[in-house]
């Protein structure tokens, strides 16, 4: 089987779920869409995606830039989908619901949704069983990803009695040119920042507290963890091997000259990874620490790439393609060159 797959809005997270589909051998890009006539739909003509408008009020922008979109809209996309993946931006997306379940396919929004909006969220790694055979998922967001790949690990290997997180975030985008801070640390006002509730709909039984704060960058997101484990006895070599055992986590080190986001984005360049992505969360090796029971780290989100894996594992969990949760990861994983 083969499962056709539309993505509804060719943006950051959108092109690359789209390419990443292209690298599959159980699905296939039917389409995409855009509301204006940007490079990026050039980009995707130049892929072979066909291209749709969102609506018909934005098929003369395309055509009087000399765009060719394919006849017709969202609408008619998705007739010729099973399942959308919607890269509306954040809080924009659920407005898009009545419209799938009116087309009869499957939905996959991303983390700026409400976790109420769906049937269930989703991490490969925690809870893919959950989302099998579902017609509404959410992945988690980018930081949400990141937590739940390093946490859920050690919360079944040591259990964890409380995590403390510090999310430093970057302030927009890199093609976001007109958001900031530009001048600023911004601390997020709400306590507890949404990502701890977030982590919560995808790990059962995770105690945690979230902070966040936002800089002045566009690179990554950077996370400060303090975990108080169960288990007294764990050690850093204990928690180091568990991670190295884990799918989408890549150790780096500052004794090797890796000592902040930038240079971990410089390796990805070096490593020669499509659109300098990292796919895999970030931790930094030397800095792990287990004192007292207490699990020290710092890790890393390339926050433009790394929920893509999860939307393609989402996919095979949603249209009953791979029961394993393990064997979809290492399939998916092998297609887009992860380590």
């Amino acid at each position: 089987m083969v499962v056709k797959v539309a993505i509804n809005g060719y943006g950051t997270i959108g092109k690359r779920v789209a390419d990443a589909v292209t690298k599959q051998d159980d699905m296939e890009i039917v389409g995409v869409t855009k509301t204006r006539p940007t490079i990026e739909a050039d980009l995707a003509i130049q892929k072979g995606y066909p291209l749709y408008a969102v609506a018909e009020e934005h098929e003369q922008g395309f055509l009087d830039a000399g765009i060719p979109i394919t006849r017709g809209t969202l609408l008619a996309l998705l007739q010729k989908a099973d399942i959308v993946i919607d890269g509306s931006p954040g809080k924009k997306g659920a407005a898009n619901k009545p419209i799938y379940e009116k087309a009869g396919v499957k939905a996959i929004w991303q983390g700026g949704e409400k976790d109420s909006l769906v049937e269930t969220s989703f991490n490969a790694l925690t809870n893919y069983n959950k989302a099998w055979g579902k017609r509404f998922v959410r992945v988690v967001s980018c930081n949400t990803t990141g937590l739940a790949r390093t946490l859920y690990p050690v919360q079944q290997k040591f259990g964890i009695k409380a995590a403390y997180v510090t999310m430093v975030r970057r302030g927009a985008d890199p093609r976001e040119s007109k958001k900031g801070p530009i001048n600023a640390i911004t601390p997020v006002l709400k306590v507890p920042s949404h990502h701890g509730p977030d982590a919560q709909t995808v790990i059962d039984g995770l105690n945690i507290f979230s902070l966040a704060v936002a800089v002045p960058t566009t690179i990554m997101h950077l996370h400060c963890n303090t975990v108080e484990l169960e288990d007294k006895n764990a050690t850093t070599e204990d928690v180091l091997a568990l991670w190295d055992a884990t799918p989408r986590i890549k150790f780096v080190e500052g004794g090797k000259g890796i000592v902040s986001t930038a240079q971990v984005m410089e390796l990805a360049r070096d490593l020669n990874r499509e659109r300098a992505d990292f796919n895999e969360i970030i931790v930094w090796k030397d800095a792990v620490t287990v004192q007292d029971g207490v699990l020290y780290y710092y890790q890393a989100i390339h926050q433009e790439s790394d929920v893509v894996p999860e939307n393609i594992d989402c996919i095979r969990a949603m249209c009953e393609l791979e029961p394993d949760n393990m064997k979809s990861i290492e399939k998916t994983n092998r297609a887009l060159g992860i380590e």
